[in-house]
């Protein structure tokens, strides 16, 4: 009776071991679910980029960029997207740089003439997306511009402590050279 008993025993402590571990399992591919659903989103939304041609896996918080974009900023701007994200540990960007035959400047050109636009343009959007999907920064009542790397931030905020959280998110992005503070405060 003593042997019945502690083979029970065992079985169910291998099976309880066994189900909390598909459990987690389960978990971490519906958080992984969830953060390649994000990237897919935030590419979507941005218009510098083409999401139909680029791919994310995600496994364990890690995210694989996989595709084809025009530009070495396009591939940054991606993957800078992408890092901003919460839950994300951390980007492999395997994107393949295609220059664009069609086009008559070279990249070159884009940098000399335009780099400070471009730069700017990564800039304002990689920020408003880390606004909106900040659930502490009311993201859509925020407008970013961008001009050689200083960003202004207008709009209102509901107090002293989310617009000190709107400016160290704007300062801590790349490339951003100063931030001007122009937000008012709003007490709903």
């Amino acid at each position: 009776m003593k042997t019945f008993n502690k083979s029970i025993i065992a079985a169910l402590v291998l099976g309880s071991t066994a189900m909390s571990a598909q459990a987690n399992s389960w978990e971490n591919e519906s958080k992984d679910a969830w953060i390649d659903g994000k990237a897919e989103t935030v590419l979507l939304m941005n218009t510098n980029l083409n999401n139909f041609d680029i791919n994310t896996d995600v496994k364990n918080g890690k995210v694989v960029l996989t595709g084809k974009v025009d530009s070495e900023i396009e591939k940054e701007l991606a993957e800078e997207l992408v890092l901003s994200l919460d839950g994300v540990s951390d980007v492999e960007n395997s994107l393949t740089v295609v220059k664009n035959m069609d086009t008559k400047t070279t990249d070159k050109d884009m940098m000399d003439d335009g780099d400070n636009d471009l730069t700017d343009a990564k800039i304002t959007t990689v920020i408003t997306t880390r606004f909106l999907f900040d659930s502490e920064v009311g993201g859509t009542d925020i407008d970013v511009d961008t001009d050689n790397g200083i960003v202004t931030l207008n709009g209102s905020v509901e107090s002293e402590a989310e617009k000190q959280l709107a400016v160290k998110i704007a300062k801590n992005a790349e490339d951003v050279r100063d931030v001007v503070d122009k937000l008012s405060i709003v007490a709903e």
